[in-house]
Parts: structure tokens; sequence; C-alpha cells
């Protein structure tokens, strides 16, 4: 027990007290002894000789909350655990490299994964027993807790051979599952083909997307498929795109009132969610309604990610200093599920008058019998019609059907923010703060949103300043934690950090010509190669080879899948791609294309899954294209729309001032290919494009810039 001045006793509490993260604070007070992962920890188990009970989970997790509220906070259950085991407690979200392991742990003894995660391990950090949700007392067909408990505390002391040998099979299973060999030396188009062709077959051709239930969106496979619709001109793959970001938009996956999306949905249909939204999620679902509108030019996708740009600043940032949060939870208690974001026709009916409830409820599918399971008159806000059919329907006229609908969407706004408002995590994590700040640069001047620019590069200032070391070139994880906590002790990068920021600061480069963003960009290139990368068989590892393995930490691990963030070898290799585009370095372009080959084998397997991978090889096999833009005056804003469409991975803009040029602030391949360039900028607004090593002469028209690279893509 803390003192209390009062004299009364105070409220307890455990290991947790001086943690940071969010959401191992909020179990601080719960009558488990629990720990932090960490050395201490596991003494601690080994000087007992007691098992180790491993939860893992999330703050926006409903799952983990429920079992928190049945077993963790409750005493017999937690006198069970103090008594016979040392618990540990970690966020997925700050200990990624944890996760991930005992993820591939329990999956190979239980067939699933999932969170919340509970394990069971030696002291030295084997697991022989994992699962996820356990209910304090037997139902949904599992094995209550408390019986789990006992039996696995039983096992480890009086079968403890047993439970040895079980570990160590588990061990075998994850070092395996974890360092799968898929090298092939031939990189080509077909491996590429191969991801595209697997989108295409999985594609539910009536309710766009991947699949059946559930269906999540996967943003980098819709990548993929729009660089492959503007390379080829291939209808079918600029349908899958198009359709499934339509389709999204149109289902309760997307927020119609504030704009952004849920996490995924439940239901083929994209109707009903799960009702948290992340950052990772939003900012890559961000760039692909940009890239989608740059290729195709549907207003509508443009209208989609102006309003999930809008959300992100509205309520997952902060606009004073920069950064931006990690999520927003799904619901205000365990007893509700999405009732923030969801109707009845009498909540709707209190705030529109009658006009505005005649189209909104037959716009947005607000009926008596609703979406939601645990209230069945909930709805989620969903459209299944036109507006001209919408408004047919209401006998209203299409103009009037607008007027009322954007009144209602306003009134139905201002009384949701009235509601309880679910808990946003103000966490700031390096690779989903870089994965924003390369998603907002990209979509300003597409979107001609010059704010966006100017806050993902305050942004990126905020990251480099908080965690980025460059006399010891070392990145930490988390930026800032939430509720202003300070961290006893700062959570070193992983892979997937260090190649996102690198390739934040290369497009803040592209965005600005500011070299100490180039240079930040090509100093974390030289960091995965030299701390991150296997020599031996090619790719990286998620975790610097000098980083101290504890238990399952050992394993190591060359990430591949998007999961649903883009894979850090394919970050990885796309950052040292483009760095050697710009500095000649055959190093960099050599351990991209071992990075490349050593999955090359096993990337068609992925299929979804891939499309990072697929990105970066085809960035990789494409000749790279730089349009260089000189200048600051509307020219200058015109030769960038002209470049910006269609999107191509292989192509990059990048905006330069005459003075920048004069001062010869360029990487070091732009100087030697274009000499000339001072002379050249000394003058009007133009634009140059190059292609490797060779140069077309400057052009001073948008048009004369779109036929040029119209005609580089033939």
């Amino acid at each position: 027990m803390s003192s209390n001045p009062s004299g009364t006793e105070s409220i307890r509490s455990n290991g947790l007290a001086n943690t940071a993260s969010s959401y191992l604070r909020s179990a601080m007070h719960q009558p488990v002894d629990w720990q932090p992962w960490g050395e201490a920890a596991f003494a601690q188990a080994r000087a007992a000789n007691k098992p180790v009970l491993l939860d893992i989970g999330a703050v926006w997790c409903h799952w983990c909350h429920v079992m928190d509220r049945e077993s963790y906070e409750d005493a017999e259950i937690a006198d069970i655990i103090n008594s016979h085991y040392v618990a540990i407690k970690v966020d997925r979200e700050e200990r990624p490299d944890v996760d991930t392991r005992f993820q591939a742990a329990v999956s190979a003894m239980s067939g699933q994964g999932g969170w919340p995660l509970t394990a069971i391990l030696t002291p030295g950090g084997q697991p022989f027993f994992g699962g996820t949700y356990f209910p304090k007392d037997e139902r949904y067909g599992r094995p209550g807790f408390k019986r789990v408990l006992l039996s696995l505390a039983h096992a480890y002391h009086e079968q403890r051979e047993e439970v040895l040998e079980s570990a160590a099979s588990v061990i075998a299973a994850i070092e395996h599952n974890e360092s799968f060999s898929g090298h092939a030396s031939v990189l080509n188009a077909a491996i590429v083909q191969s991801l595209i062709d697997a989108a295409l077959q999985q594609f539910d051709k009536r309710y766009g997307g991947f699949g059946a239930q559930p269906k999540f969106p996967h943003p980098t496979i819709l990548d993929l498929l729009t660089d492959h619709a503007a390379r080829t001109g291939d209808e079918a793959a600029a349908a899958v795109v198009r359709v499934t970001l339509d389709r999204m938009a149109a289902g309760g996956m997307y927020d119609h009132l504030a704009g952004g999306f849920h996490r995924y949905s439940v239901d083929e249909r994209w109707i009903v969610p799960h009702f948290e939204k992340m950052s990772y999620d939003n900012s890559e679902l961000l760039r692909s309604y940009v890239r989608s509108y740059r290729t195709f030019g549907d207003e509508e996708h443009a209208r989609i990610a102006r309003e999930t740009l809008g959300w992100m600043n509205a309520v997952l940032s902060d606009q004073r200093r920069g950064g931006f949060y990690a999520s927003q939870d799904a619901d205000i208690s365990l007893d509700d599920d999405g009732d923030y974001y969801t109707w009845t026709v009498a909540e709707a009916a209190a705030v529109l008058n009658p006009a505005e409830m005649a189209i909104a409820s037959v716009y947005y599918d607000i009926g008596e019998l609703g979406d939601m399971h645990h209230n069945p008159q909930k709805n989620t806000l969903h459209i299944e019609l036109s507006l001209s059919e919408a408004a047919r329907r209401a006998a209203q006229t299409v103009q009037e059907a607008e007027a009322n609908l954007a009144a209602a969407r306003k009134k139905l706004h201002a009384a949701r923010l009235a509601r309880p408002t679910p808990y946003v995590d103000t966490t700031m994590y390096a690779n989903w703060n870089a994965l924003a700040i390369s998603a907002y640069l990209e979509a300003a001047p597409v979107l001609d949103m010059p704010e966006a620019r100017t806050f993902a590069l305050r942004s990126l200032d905020r990251l480099l300043a908080s965690v980025w070391d460059a006399p010891s070139s070392t990145l930490s994880r988390v930026i800032a934690y939430g509720d202003g906590q300070a961290a006893a002790e700062r959570i070193p990068g992983m892979l997937d950090d260090y190649a996102a920021t690198g390739l934040a600061c290369l497009d803040a480069w592209s965005a600005t010509g500011s070299l100490p963003y180039y240079q930040t960009a090509e100093q974390i290139a030289r960091v995965l190669v030299t701390r991150f990368r296997d020599e031996a068989h090619g790719g990286f590892f998620d975790t610097p080879l000098t980083l101290e393995a504890l238990g399952v930490l050992a394993a190591r691990r060359k990430p591949l899948q998007d999961s649903p963030t883009p894979a850090g070898n394919s970050l990885a290799a796309m950052l040292l791609l483009r760095v050697a585009a710009l500095n000649g370095s055959e190093d960099f372009e050599q351990a991209a294309a071992a990075a490349l080959q050593s999955f090359a084998g096993v990337a068609g397997q992925f299929g979804l899954y891939a499309g990072a991978y697929g990105l970066a090889l085809r960035r990789y096999l494409e000749p790279p294209t730089q349009i260089w833009i000189v200048g600051e005056d509307a020219v200058a804003a015109a030769l960038e729309r002209a470049a910006e469409r269609p999107f191509l991975v292989a192509r990059t803009i990048v905006r330069l001032t005459a003075a920048q040029i004069a001062r010869r602030e360029l990487p070091p391949l732009l100087a030697e290919t274009l000499p000339h360039l001072p002379e050249l900028a000394s003058g009007r607004t133009f634009a140059v494009v190059c292609s490797g090593r060779s140069c077309q002469p400057p052009m001073f028209m948008p048009d004369a810039l779109a036929e040029a690279l119209r005609a580089a893509a033939r």
C-alpha cells in the first residue's frame, strides 16, 4: 500500500504503477501483482521457481478489458495468480517484438492468436501453454480461467519434464516459422503479377474487398493494383480498387459524420465494424484514396480523403506541437458495442426535423430493425442507395435531399459530440507517425491542402527531435506516451520504425528540397544495412542484431507480412532503393535486391498480405522516374499537379527552390546528373524529368510535362 496524507488507506498499486503505457497503467490498481516485461520479472520467477503468466493486449482491445474485469480484477483469481505465478503484462503497441513472437507461439500451440493473448511460460521465458480470452468460469465452450491456472501450475511443478519438452517444441516451431527460406535468385515481374492475380481471384465483385467476412481494407494491395492499372490500363485491376474503395466508404466501416475509418468490418458488406479507429488504418487508407484519385480521378475518393484527413486533424493529432496519436477506442464501457457511433430511430428523430429525418433514414438506412446484435434497435450509418433514389423514396428533389442531408449530418455529429466520447490513446509511436507524415505529404498537393504539408513537417520535426539521436544513429520507438507520462526507459526502435521514418524523411525532402531531411534518410538507410541486415541470407531482422534477447526474443524474425501496417522488410527495401537512386550507392541497391530475393520464392503465398513487397519489387524492376520542379510560384504548383497523375510507385516528384540549387543543396547523384541546374534555375520556373542518369530538357508548361510523362510511361 502507498501512504495517504489523510490517514485513510489508499488504493493498492502493483508493479505497473511506474510504467508509461496507457494500457499497462489501466491495470496498475488490479489485485494481481503485475510486473512489466523485463529481466527483473523473470529473475523473480527463477528465484521463486514459479511459472510466468503473460498477458498481452492493447488499450483499444474490447476483450482485453472484458478479461480484466472478469478475472484480473477478481480477488479469488488474483490470489491464485499471486500465489502460483509471476505475472507480466505487455502492451502490444509498445512491444511489437514481444507480441509477434508470442502470437507465433500461441498459434503453434492452439491454432489461433489474437488479443488478449494469454500464455504460461517457464521462468526462462519459454511458453508451454497459450490461448486468447479465457472467461473466469467455463462458458462459450472455453475452459474457466481458474481451472486453467491451477492445472498449469500443478503441471509445472509435478510434470516438469513434459512441460520443458513442450516449451522446447514451441520454441523450435517459432524459430522455424520466423526463419523460413524463400530465396530466389531471379527477381521479375511474374512475382508481382502473382500478387495481383491473387487479389483479382479473391475480389468480392458484389461488395468489394477480398474474401468473405470479416473484411479488412488491405491498403497496400490496393496501392499495388492502382500502380498496375496506371501502368498497363488493366480495367479489372482498376475495378477492384474503385469498387472496394467505393463500398468501404459507403459502409458503416466509414464514419459518415466525422470522417475516418474503423478497423475492419465483421460482415462482408462493410456495414458493422469493429469500432476502434487506428492511426495506421487511417493514414494508409488516406493514401489509398489519394492514389486512386490521382489515377482514376474519382472526386468521391478525394472527398473521403479530405474527410479522413480532417478527422485525423481533429481527433488523432496534436495540432500545436505536431504528431499523431495512436488510436480511439470503440466503446465507452464494456457494456456497449459502438453505441457512440450508432443510432436508434428515436435518437435520430430527436435531433432532426421531419424533412431531414425523411432523407437521412432512407439514405443512411436508419430503421426500427437495426444492425447491432446487442441492441437490435441500433443502426450503423451506411449507404445502400444512390442519392437520387433516396431522394425519390423520401419524396424530395435531389437538391432538397442534398441540403437536408448536409443539415442532418451536422446535427447528428453535434449530438454525437455531446455523448461520452471513446478514449483516445495519445501515445505516439515512431512508425505510425512516420506513415501518417508520408500520407499527409502525399495528400497535401493532390488535395490542395497546404496546411497538411505544414503539419506533416511539424510532426516529422517533433519525431526526429524526440526519438532520433543522430550522433549514435539510434531511434527510439515511442515519441510520447499518453497523458503526459514519462517512460522509465526508452524502447529501442524496431525495423519498421527506422524504415518508415527514413521514408518520411525522403518524402519531406521531396516536398521541401531541405537537404537535412535527405541526409537523415541516408543515415537511417546505413543503419538498416549495418544493424538489421542478415548478411548470410539477405533481408532484415525486426530488431537490431545487438539487442539483448530475453526468452523467445532470441528467435530471429524477418517480417514480410503486412499485418496490417507495411512489413518492415518491404519498407526497408523501398527506402534503400529510393536513397540509392539519389546517391548512387551500389551497396544500398544490392542490400535491397538481396532482401527482395530472400522472399521471392514465398511472396506469392502471402497474396493480399504482401502488397508492400510487391510495391518494393515493382520499384526495383522499374527504372525510377524523378520529376524535379524548380520554382515557388503558381507555375510550379501547376507543374506539380501535372506530375501527380497517375500514381506510379517508381515515380518521385521533388520540389526545389532556385536558392537551394544555387547553394548546391542536392543529393550526390542529382548534382552529378544535372551539373548545369544552377544556371537553369536562374530564370523561369521549370521541370526536369530524369530516368536513371539521363534527363530530358527543361519543360516550362504543365501540358508539355504531362505529355512527356505519358510518353515515358508507355
